[in-house]
């Protein structure tokens, strides 16, 4: 991160400068650090300019000009989501920031560090990586400007950019250029997106970025298009160009377990004097694979990584449980071992993950899955194992609807020895019309799980607690839905915490309802909630029992003619009476008697 730095290494001049929206932290669940080593292993001298003063080109000039290229990244997660909540309320924190300061990166980090590289060296390459780009490398509906706006490439001025895994995509036009191949012939590495003038014929073709800005209708032809050619040559007419996707690059166990077995050092750079709270959650965790199969709507995985899930081998995961033993301040706990669904490790697909469907568990459990727990829960029980560790924990989140296909024994083990307390489920909502726009299981699903889980928790003698994630705001839900879960919510006993409300970001399924207000795949129209008050009163019922919420409930269940919700009975959400007042509220007054 400095030219000091460099020196102390040997280095005369770095080949690859990567900027990123993060403070820097050389761990393996940091994506800056991840691309940083694997480039550094194949030969290649990196230097870190980690959430640099954006209002001048000054800070991306001081380490000099790149030999190769600069690498450009928002960070782990998309800046726009990082800065505004669901309610597009400024955040006053940031995870990934030296005491979870916020204000330190921009909005658009991507677009805007590319430019100020261009600016400091205008002839130097720019290759754009990260999910911020990922989700953008066709037109997408920008949420915070309510417009469709076009691939990234166009507004960022890069060459090439890099979506889903980026490891091998990264090295492959670190060599190229360190060749003498010029960037503008750099056109056909999987796994890239790049501007050019002509397409291969076997490109599949997508609406053009001015057909679908102006056309709902196109917008979604364009998404159901690239729903089923996620991993394909896919190219987009946009001005005098064409946006061209290539092909997806295929990882394996051997690329993982390289890349994982890189030397870390677990810890954030040396200049900083204040904690990132990022990395508190995730210091001592492993991560055991990559993708994921569910296809739900809101999520951008499919998109980013694919659905194919590839997992490490045990050997290299217990190399690394072993050199987190070693590490200052470990406490004999692993906190994490999972993923982005924790229970998917070691599960692959009979026929070699078909595009045919975006998800393997909606709408039934696909027969070609492989389902089996046995490959992970033996791992876990080989760390369980090591003199060093003394708790082994899952924190990651879980598909409950794999753990009820599988032996039920798998379970009990699971619940015997991997629960720190709690245990996190994703049904989302109660209401089974919603979660066939989520493309969820239907909910009672997940009743048999929590009758199974509570059922175990007594057999095996152990106070452990169920906690459910439910959503608001998502397309396909009104206000009748919000009443069903927050009724559910009440005989559940729980008071919700944490709101997940949804966020329409770029390149996911509900994204596309919410501008489109149609289901892409079948076409059918879907109810949205789309201002802000109307998101308001939704994520309300979530918490219908804190008293800052009385007015709007109030208001919204006379609306929809459910004052019987309004009241002391056992089923009612509010009192009749505003919580501090003593008097009946205004709108209760036409409670039906």
């Amino acid at each position: 991160m400095s030219k000091e730095e460099a020196s102390a290494k040997g280095y005369q001049k770095f080949d690859i400068i990567l900027v990123t929206g993060d403070a820097y932290i050389d761990h393996p669940s940091f994506g800056v650090a991840v691309i940083g080593r694997s480039l550094e292993h194949a030969g290649f001298h990196v230097g870190i300019i980690a959430q640099p003063e954006w209002k001048n080109a000054e800070a991306f000039r001081k380490l000099g000009k790149p030999r190769l290229f600069f690498g450009v990244t928002a960070g782990n997660m998309d800046s726009m989501v990082s800065h505004y909540t669901p309610s597009q309320k400024k955040r006053h924190n940031d995870s990934y920031t030296p005491g979870g300061a916020s204000g330190l990166r921009p909005d658009m980090a991507t677009i805007v560090y590319a430019n100020r590289c261009k600016e400091a060296f205008p002839d130097v390459p720019i290759v754009l990586g990260g999910i911020e780009a990922s989700l953008r490398r066709f037109s997408h509906y920008d949420y915070w400007k309510d417009k469709v706006k076009p691939s990234i490439l166009l507004d960022s001025k890069a060459d090439i950019l890099v979506y889903g895994n980026g490891e091998k995509q990264a090295i492959e036009i670190a060599r190229r250029l360190s060749l003498g191949e010029n960037i503008k012939n750099i056109q056909d590495i999987p796994g890239t997106v790049v501007k050019v003038k002509n397409v291969p014929a076997q490109a599949i073709m997508l609406p053009s970025h001015l057909h679908v800005s102006e056309d709902k209708a196109k917008y979604s032809e364009m998404f159901r298009i690239l729903t089923f050619s996620n991993d394909n040559m896919v190219a987009q007419p946009v001005e005098h160009w064409y946006i061209l996707q290539n092909q997806r690059c295929v990882y394996t166990q051997q690329d993982l377990d390289l890349v994982y077995s890189l030397p870390y050092q677990r810890i954030p750079h040396f200049s900083y004097i204040q904690p990132i709270p990022a990395l508190a959650t995730v210091r001592h965790s492993v991560q055991t694979h990559r993708g994921c199969f569910g296809g739900c709507s809101f999520c951008a995985i499919y998109f980013h990584e694919g659905k194919r899930v590839i997992s490490r081998s045990e050997e290299t995961i217990l190399q690394e449980i072993q050199s987190i033993t070693q590490c200052k301040g470990f406490g004999g706990t692993i906190d994490n071992v999972g993923g982005p669904t924790a229970n998917m490790y070691g599960m692959d697909c009979k026929i070699g993950w078909c595009s045919s469907r975006p998800s393997c568990l909606f709408p039934q459990i696909c027969k070609n899955l492989i389902i089996t727990h046995k490959a992970w829960l033996e791992l876990l029980q080989k760390i369980r194992s090591m003199g060093s560790v003394k708790n082994v924990f899952v924190e990651s989140g879980i598909r409950h609807d794999l753990f009820l296909a599988d032996k039920p024994q798998y379970l009990e083990e699971f619940c015997k020895h991997y629960i720190s307390g709690q245990l996190k489920t994703a049904p989302e909502h109660c209401s089974n019309r919603v979660l066939h726009y989520m493309r969820k299981p239907p909910y009672s699903l997940h009743k048999e799980f929590q009758k199974r889980y509570a059922e175990i928790a007594k057999k095996i003698g152990k106070k452990q607690y169920l906690v459910p994630y439910f959503m608001s705001s998502h397309p396909g839900c009104d206000t009748q839905d919000m009443i069903s879960l927050a009724q559910e919510i009440k005989s559940l006993g729980h008071f919700v915490e944490q709101v997940q409300d949804f966020t329409p970001t770029p390149m996911t399924l509900a994204s596309c309802m919410y501008y489109t207000g149609h289901d892409p795949l079948t076409k059918e129209e879907v109810p949205v909630a789309r201002t802000l008050q109307q998101k308001k009163c939704q994520r309300a019922f979530l918490q219908s029992q804190d008293p800052k919420n009385y007015d709007i409930l109030c208001k919204a269940l006379n609306d929809a003619s459910r004052q019987d919700l309004i009241g002391k009975g056992p089923k009612c959400l509010i009192p009749e009476k505003k919580p501090g007042t003593g008097s009946p509220h205004a709108f209760s007054k036409k409670r039906k008697r």
